[in-house]
């Protein structure tokens, strides 16, 4: 995500916090860079001027030139410039009023819509709430198909009707369903196409006009550029769209989309998908990503995932068995699959202030093989031999690493990691006197 402008600006921002005393022409001379990298970036290039102007204007006063550290202060502003081009605070979803509240969403052929509709769905449904997903598109009953397929996955209820004359017409009949059966919110899934035209939009107008949504949220793919943006911007004059959904962030090395529709538009961008499983769909931060963008990591984010997928009750065990010392291979390969459910290794290092900057760190895919060679070791053992790591003979050793793939020399490493971390835990207890342990945090790799 950002990698590539991510780089860039970090590289501009050593070389200034590298200067001993910064001025009007050094100064300049950066931000022509930082325009550079926007640009490369697909960031509207009216909306890139506007933001280096507003930059320079506060670079160029007294408060940063006369600071006791005028680097720092610039990248200050550039973070917080980044931030207020986002739109400054998270935009929540609108579900008030009186139920059942409709969510539109619309978008081109090929945007990720039908996806991320199930998304939504299963998003609002570990709220608590009881979603309806409707399959509005009757031009293609591919699309329809496929939302029935993700509502009984995530097991969400799906209203679609081959008998309806229109799209209007199978909207306000899952309206009337959801009122019935106390269903709320109901989350339209209308028709796309593969490139804007009137047909379209008188559809999804008429939609609007009979159905009333307090939100239409339009899902705009993040690697077509300035592309989502000059759609976003036509799918706005025609329907006053309430909000944005960007999709395939996690593959966007560019980011311009992000970084512009907001400007452009004045509507805020509420969700970003950051990967393919349902359960990838991110409220958009605009202070966290400025800070992903920045190199900053994203440590909240971080937290909020890892509480996703923590077991309150399994946290609880770990921590008692971390204190009584009686940590087994069996508790380490169920903190790796849980370290795994977060997502992928890249986006987590991400988050991490400062990692993505190291140098000489293995690549994320390297990362991800070696967590599965790990896995799959410990799969290859007994559940005595999990939990006794110290019965593994010579000729154990053989046959585990024959049954997961992998050479003897591989078992060997992780067990001595293993008994590595064993005795840094022990440490760790001692130090802390019987004291509460951290919850949440899964084992570190040596």
């Amino acid at each position: 995500m950002f990698d590539n402008l991510t780089d860039k600006l970090n590289e501009v921002f050593k070389r200034l916090r590298g200067q001993g005393s910064l001025t009007e022409e050094n100064i300049g001379e950066s931000l022509r860079e930082v325009r550079l990298a926007l640009l490369e970036a697909d960031v509207n290039f009216k909306v890139v001027r506007s933001f280096l102007d507003r930059v320079r204007q506060r670079a160029i006063g007294r408060d940063v030139l006369e600071s006791l550290s005028p680097g720092q202060q610039v990248v200050k502003v550039v973070y917080e410039e980044l931030t207020a081009l986002m739109g400054s605070e998270a935009a929540r979803l609108n579900t008030g009023g009186q139920p059942p509240t409709v969510l539109m969403l619309v978008g081109l052929q090929g945007s990720g819509k039908t996806t991320t509709a199930g998304k939504l769905a299963k998003h609002l449904r570990a709220q608590g709430r009881r979603p309806l997903l409707v399959a509005a598109d009757l031009q293609r009953p591919a699309a329809q198909d496929q939302l029935q397929t993700l509502g009984k996955t995530i097991g969400v209820e799906v209203y679609r009707s081959a008998g309806a004359g229109s799209p209007v017409a199978v909207c306000q009949e899952a309206v009337s369903l959801a009122k019935s059966r106390l269903l709320d919110p109901v989350i339209l899934d209308t028709a796309g196409r593969l490139h804007i035209d009137e047909p379209l939009m008188a559809e999804l107008r008429a939609i609007k006009a009979e159905l009333k949504p307090a939100e239409i949220l339009m899902v705009a793919d993040a690697m077509t550029g300035q592309d989502a943006v000059i759609s976003a911007t036509a799918f706005h004059q025609a329907l006053e769209v309430t909000g944005y959904i960007l999709t395939k962030l996690d593959g966007d090395t560019r980011g311009g989309a992000a970084l512009s529709i907001r400007a452009v538009t004045g509507a805020p961008i509420k969700f970003v998908g950051v990967g393919e499983k349902l359960d990838a769909l991110e409220l958009f931060h605009p202070d966290r990503m400025a800070s992903r963008i920045l190199g900053m990591g994203d440590v909240l984010s971080l937290v909020e995932r890892a509480e996703q997928v923590v077991d309150a009750k399994q946290a609880a065990t770990l921590e008692k068995k971390l204190k009584t010392q009686r940590l087994t291979l069996e508790d380490f390969r169920d903190q790796l699959r849980q370290i795994r459910s977060m997502g992928p290794l890249e986006q987590l290092m991400g988050m991490i202030p400062g990692l993505s900057r190291m140098k000489g760190l293995p690549d994320s895919a390297q990362q991800e093989k070696e967590l599965k060679r790990v896995e799959a070791i410990i799969d290859s053992m007994t559940p005595g031999e999990r939990q006794r790591p110290e019965v593994l003979n010579g000729s154990r050793r053989k046959r585990i690493a024959s049954g997961s793939g992998t050479d003897v020399a591989d078992v060997n490493r992780l067990l001595k990691q293993f008994a590595e971390m064993q005795k840094m835990m022990r440490q760790l207890v001692q130090r802390g006197k019987g004291g509460r342990l951290p919850r949440n945090m899964p084992f570190p790799l040596h």
